[in-house]
């Protein structure tokens, strides 16, 4: 099997748990805070990971406090540092309320670049397929990941705009799409972008553009994929914790089950299956043992 290239961050998130988000000059006190490794090509990477499908990690490892801890856990994961750089790294404040409803205070750093001289170290010749994140298409260097994939138009491409998705400038969401890629994303993303009023035209509009399947996560209503036919997949019941990753780990879910050769509507139950265990835990990841405990059917 020839394995997936995962394009972006791998960041320091730290959990702040606050029974709810202050008001402007409100004081609110902390419950709880925690650090963690993560990043969204992070996420989908350690599902790749704990499914045991080829993947490498093209991720650019800074300096400061928080490049040293990313080095330090993905040393402890043992996962190869393919670039290690001088500028600083970033880290994400996940504020989590005890809905389990979570806010992004995201500090960009080194992590969320991309240039080609990344993948030196890296067995190009084995990739058949990529995952890319909208943030780092968003990113001053967005275009070196588009002129990378146009180079390969042999690559399956997973593209996960995220919920910065009106953010990425226009022409580069329209070269994104013009490459045909695995359009992944959830309900308010979808209906945001197309200004339709059902998912379901949402995915038709841009699968107009893409020709490809788009998968479109609903949350407590499980899951919605269209490829010329409508497709839904039964939510798995969760009491949730903090929803940190969930999208991450269903879009890794699906990469996973694709690669092993499951239909979409089969890679689609599975997601739902290993997201519903991510937000049933704090944070974004699933430890082995977590994984282990996961019921397929």
């Amino acid at each position: 099997m020839k394995q997936t290239l995962v394009i972006g961050s791998a960041v320091v998130d730290v959990i702040i748990n606050i029974p709810h988000l202050p008001k402007t000059g409100e004081d609110v006190h902390i419950t709880r805070q925690t650090r963690s490794l993560g990043g969204c090509a992070y996420n989908v990477s350690d599902i790749l990971r704990h499914f045991c499908v080829p993947y490498s990690l093209c991720t650019a490892v800074g300096s400061g406090i928080y490049g040293d801890f990313v080095a330090k856990e993905l040393e402890k994961r043992g996962v190869p540092i393919y670039v290690r750089r001088p500028e600083e790294n970033g880290c994400c404040y996940c504020v989590v309320e005890e809905s389990g409803e979570r806010t992004f205070i995201v500090d960009h750093g080194i992590e969320y670049t991309f240039d080609e001289q990344y993948l030196e170290n890296i067995d190009t010749a084995s990739i058949d397929s990529v995952y890319v994140c909208g943030l780092e298409i968003e990113e001053k260097t967005g275009w070196n990941i588009i002129e990378y994939l146009r180079k390969h138009p042999e690559y399956t491409i997973y593209f996960a705009p995220g919920s910065r998705i009106r953010n990425i400038q226009p022409e580069r969401m329209d070269a994104m799409l013009s490459l045909q890629p695995i359009v992944h994303l959830n309900e308010g993303e979808s209906l945001a972008v197309t200004g339709e009023g059902t998912v379901e035209a949402a995915a038709r509009a841009i699968h107009k553009k893409t020709k490809n399947v788009v998968i479109i996560t609903l949350g407590e209503q499980g899951a919605y994929c269209y490829d010329g036919a409508d497709h839904y997949a039964e939510p798995v019941p969760a009491i949730v914790q903090d929803t940190i990753g969930a999208g991450d780990a269903h879009m890794g879910a699906v990469i996973a089950a694709r690669r092993l050769g499951s239909s979409f509507p089969e890679a689609l139950r599975m997601a739902n299956v290993v997201s519903s265990a991510v937000v049933s835990k704090e944070g974004a990841l699933l430890e082995k043992e977590d994984f282990e405990k996961i019921r397929w059917k």
